[in-house]
């Protein structure tokens, strides 16, 4: 279920899925809502493109470090593909 940063307080957040497309982060949302995943999403920038860099906007997925590599293994799973672990 989507949860404010509230609901989170203090804990580490990992950052599991960046939804380029509204469409792709919309399918997440569903996804993860019905599975009963928690995970917070916040609107943030990255940089596209190969020969054209330029700065777009996504939607960042968040869920607890400690449920980072299930939530992964689940969005595999789900046919995405979610974001490495931060080093």
């Amino acid at each position: 279920m989507r949860r404010d940063d509230e609901f989170f307080g203090e804990r580490e957040l990992d950052l599991i899925y960046v939804g380029k497309r509204l469409a792709d982060a919309q399918n997440l949302e569903t996804l993860l809502t019905e599975a009963g995943w928690d995970y917070y999403v916040e609107a943030d920038e990255y940089q596209g493109g190969f020969l054209f860099r330029t700065t777009r906007t996504g939607a960042f997925f968040y869920v607890l470090i400690e449920k980072a590599e299930e939530a992964r293994a689940f969005l595999s799973a789900s046919g995405y593909k979610p974001q490495p672990p931060a080093e």
